[in-house]
């Protein structure tokens, strides 16, 4: 089997605890060839780690790294405001990239990411997990094959509270989340997962309206957010996202989609198990196992590399879940309705 070579830019959380333990595990199919951080202990103690050179394989300068004629692929995981600018410099290196969500810190950059496949002849694939999820994917199975009949609305609830972890080893730790230079924070950060798994459930979105709770701290310009959505294929929900504060109900809300057989039911991400309750009494319980969106994507992407299949997340997909970050936030300053979509399938070249 082909070992494709990766190097690092950004070895924090992201690297330590969602990306390289799925490396571990596809340790056939990739080899960390080198490591960039803007701390150089940092980036000696991962070099180490891995065994590497401390001369030849292990930077503070990414532009230095990108040199490099062996390495076929770049792993991008900087914070939010460098994600364009990164990754552009790598396409124009002829890099094949992962890059973590969002596109970039402005609508702008996001439309220009969308770019650098193309006008560098590279290969590119977003890490959005949650459409890579063993929940997600099995929920769209679940509706696409009408389990509990036709999908007529759905209900969407998750919380997390931002204050409570700001001062544990967590990303809530992190200076540039704290204090974000892109619009919107905590919503363009972490919600937008959210908006990637409704949207890969029910595809693109016609309308929103979405109303805030406006709140003094820096991380987030809103409280709570809720949002009623109407999608291309005429279902109809609502989102609502509290990262002010804790759900302390027992079971969560979660993600309850009605049909006009039953019901499908997830609490959550880690739960590992999804609900379907059927109109007749009937109840099916199926597992999963939680945080394999890692290992998928990039898996998906060695085999998009290999040629037999396609990359499942591209940056003309991503864009879309931007889109709707944007599209709320717009709502709630202009307390209207914003439509989003112009097409029921993914904006795509």
């Amino acid at each position: 089997m082909n070992k494709v070579k990766v190097g690092i830019i950004g070895c924090g959380l992201a690297w330590e605890r969602l990306h390289y333990p799925a490396f571990q595990e596809l340790a056939d199919q990739y080899e960390i060839a080198a490591v960039c951080d803007r701390h150089q202990e940092v980036a000696e103690d991962w070099g180490h780690r891995l065994g590497l050179d401390r001369e030849k394989d292990v930077f503070t300068d990414y532009r230095r790294m990108l040199e490099r004629s062996d390495l076929q692929v770049i792993d991008i995981m900087v914070p939010i405001p460098q994600n364009h600018r990164v990754a552009e410099e790598a396409a124009r290196a002829r890099k094949n990239i992962i890059l973590e969500k969002p596109l970039g810190a402005t609508y702008e950059e996001a439309v220009a990411t969308t770019e650098l496949p193309y006008r560098y002849g590279i290969k590119m694939m977003i890490a959005e997990n949650y459409r890579y999820s063993e929940e997600f994917n099995l929920i769209r199975r679940l509706v696409t094959e009408k389990k509990v009949g036709e999908p007529v609305f759905f209900i969407a609830h998750r919380s997390s509270c931002f204050p409570c972890e700001m001062t544990k080893d967590t990303f809530a730790a992190t200076e540039w989340r704290q204090h974000p230079r892109y619009p919107g924070g905590d919503l363009l950060d972490a919600a937008i997962h959210d908006m990637a798994a409704l949207r890969h459930l029910f595809g693109g979105i016609k309308h929103l309206a979405a109303f805030g709770v406006p709140q003094e701290d820096e991380f987030s310009p809103y409280a709570a957010v809720t949002v009623n959505l109407e999608f291309m294929n005429g279902v109809i929900g609502t989102f609502s996202y509290f990262p002010a504060g804790r759900e302390v109900q027992k079971p969560a809300v979660g993600l309850r989609i009605f049909g006009t057989k039953g019901q499908i039911y997830l609490e959550d991400t880690e739960c590992g198990v999804v609900n379907i309750f059927y109109a007749d009494g009937g109840h099916e319980a199926l597992n999963f196992q939680p945080e394999r969106g890692y290992y998928n994507e990039l898996l998906n992407f060695y085999n998009a590399l290999m040629g037999t299949e396609e990359i499942a997340v591209t940056p003309d997909l991503e864009i879309g879940d931007f889109r709707t970050i944007y599209a709320i936030l717009q709502s709630i300053k202009d307390e209207d309705i914003v439509k989003v979509d112009r097409t029921p399938a993914y904006a795509t070249r």
